[in-house]
């Protein structure tokens, strides 16, 4: 009886009971599902603790500014600190009062005694059949049992690395004027100290602003509406992962091979954007298409713990690829990564690791931060922002997407507002430079001076009329560079980059260059954060 309910005070919030267990393959009894409804004194007590967790939110974000007004107060002195000693007392005893109503008018509500009942069981003996009742619960992600680990796997990328850490690529930083390492290491430590600073508190949630607590707070209604729509009209299944810098990662799989068809055999594994989550984000757009479909969220979003920093992102991607392999089994080749805007970043990370992946979707993706970064912030402040991205926050797309040998397609939004450094100009989107950085390196003898401009010539057209124009007046004929470039895989292989274009005349090499490029991208009218419909969704062109 105590023990029980010791487990309503400290247990989880439960917010919706998805739908009864279904038993020996018969239909549910229970119908639908419901949210959870609490008690008079349950749902006040919520109120109280959560008015009080948005107050300590604020304090932590403001506390720079209050430490410094409470400083030049003279608040900050032992004679001022000890008579307000037992008013927080007070107040922490009140919250504490206040959790234990709580927890007792749990412990008079039935349906909140079946489930902390079941996740006890469960967490004591984490079997099939109690992770299935469990899963019709949606509850505070902190108390889900674990169901993946990154150590229970062999994986060359996230096991016995150093820092707890898998192998990323790093950016070589030069000390202008200082030729001896020691003077030059010397001479970077007061930048080094401020990009520490700026990096770890605005800086990363300028990046990622869904991980600002407070926002999700204020979503969190939409994100349990999205979870419940995969949870009961797709049949998803939840599952915690940890990765190997302990963070937890929130992941949702939806399986439709057993529908038989041709798309629900290939798995997309979903990587959303800065304020994106698994429950309202891109997974929608490979769902609607019939995909069996993996979604995750960033370090710090929702369900998973830690921070959105590009270590933290790679370890996460790491152990959600691991996952699907060698618990969802899913071999590489039957494996697709998407990714929206930020995302880019994980999954060319996935694809530079786990070579075998079978096809890349980058949609509305960029080639490097700095430029984006430097977009936003005053000119005066050039060399600390690059040096703070290159430090802390590399998103290094480009760097990464060029390590793929596989086939892959960019889609560029022709009215995106996000990663355009100038507002309504289409050849200032940096995924422009995306395509152009990438087909430089796969096939840098048609990327010569004369390739570059017409791909440039083809970027700045912004609708299919225009490019058909383009392509009427280079008079481009896919049959010939289709032949071109089969002849030349067949005679050197296919392992870029390519050499072909070599002792192509210059008319020859623009055409290859347009088709290329048209091959490589597409365009969809829309802006940044248009989710993607189905029809839309391309799989990538390959010989």
């Amino acid at each position: 009886m105590a023990e029980l309910l010791l487990r309503c005070i400290l247990g989880p919030r439960l917010r919706r009971v998805h739908r009864r267990p279904r038993h020996h393959g018969q239909p549910d009894p229970a119908g639908p599902g419901f949210y959870y409804q609490p008690r008079i004194l349950e749902k006040h007590a919520d109120s109280i603790l959560g008015w009080a967790y948005v107050l300590w939110s604020v304090s932590y974000y403001t506390s720079p500014l209050l430490l410094l007004y409470f400083y030049r107060k003279g608040y900050i002195v032992m004679s001022k600190i000890i008579p307000a000693t037992p008013y927080a007392s007070a107040f922490l005893l009140f919250l504490t009062g206040v959790a234990c109503l709580r927890g007792m008018s749990r412990w008079s509500n039935p349906e909140y005694v079946e489930f902390i009942t079941i996740l006890a069981e469960t967490k004591k003996q984490n079997t099939e059949e109690n992770k299935r009742r469990l899963a019709s619960y949606s509850f505070d992600f902190d108390h889900w049992p674990m169901d993946f680990s990154w150590s229970e796997v062999t994986s060359p990328k996230g096991g016995n690395v150093p820092n707890g850490g898998v192998p990323l690529l790093k950016p070589e930083l030069q000390c202008r004027g200082a030729g001896d390492g020691f003077a030059c290491n010397i001479l970077r430590l007061p930048c080094q100290f401020v990009s520490y600073l700026i990096a770890k508190s605005f800086g990363r949630r300028m990046l990622y602003p869904g991980s600002v607590s407070l926002l999700q707070k204020a979503i969190m209604p939409m994100l349990i509406q999205g979870q419940t729509r995969l949870m009961e009209e797709y049949q998803g299944k939840r599952a915690k992962l940890i990765s190997c810098d302990g963070n937890q990662i929130d992941t949702v799989f939806v399986d439709r091979r057993a529908e038989g068809t041709e798309n629900g055999k290939k798995l997309v594994i979903c990587c959303e954007g800065n304020a994106g989550f698994y429950e309202v984000g891109c997974v929608s757009t490979p769902l609607e298409a019939g995909y069996s479909v993996l979604g995750w969220n960033h370090p710090g979003f929702a369900g998973s713990t830690g921070v959105p920093f590009p270590q933290n992102e790679a370890n996460a991607m790491d152990v959600v690829i691991q996952y699907a392999m060698h618990r969802l089994d899913f071999t590489p080749d039957t494996i697709i990564m998407y990714a929206w805007s930020i995302g880019g970043f994980t999954a060319t990370w996935a694809t530079m690791n786990y070579p075998e992946i079978s096809a890349l979707v980058l949609d509305a993706s960029f080639d490097d931060l700095v430029p984006l970064a430097l977009k936003v912030m005053p000119e005066t402040c050039r060399g600390l922002v690059t040096r703070t991205v290159r430090e802390y926050l590399n998103l290094n797309n480009a760097e990464q997407l060029c390590k793929y040998q596989g086939p892959l397609v960019l889609i560029r939004r022709t009215k995106d507002e996000i990663i355009t450094t100038i507002p309504d100009d289409i050849m200032s989107n940096r995924g422009n430079d995306l395509l152009l950085k990438l087909l430089q390196f796969r096939y840098p003898k048609v990327m010569a001076e004369e390739g570059v401009r017409v791909v440039r010539e083809w970027l700045s057209a912004s609708n299919p009329l225009q490019q058909t124009a383009l392509y009427s007046r280079y008079e481009v004929h896919d049959d010939w560079c289709v032949s071109v470039l089969q002849s030349y895989r067949s005679e050197h292989g296919h392992i870029f980059p390519w050499t072909v274009g070599e002792d192509m005349t210059a008319e020859g090499r623009r055409q290859l260059a347009i088709f290329l490029a048209h091959k490589y991208m597409r365009n969809f009218d829309a802006t940044h954060c248009t989710p993607l419909p189905a029809s839309e969704f391309p799989m990538p062109w390959s010989l």
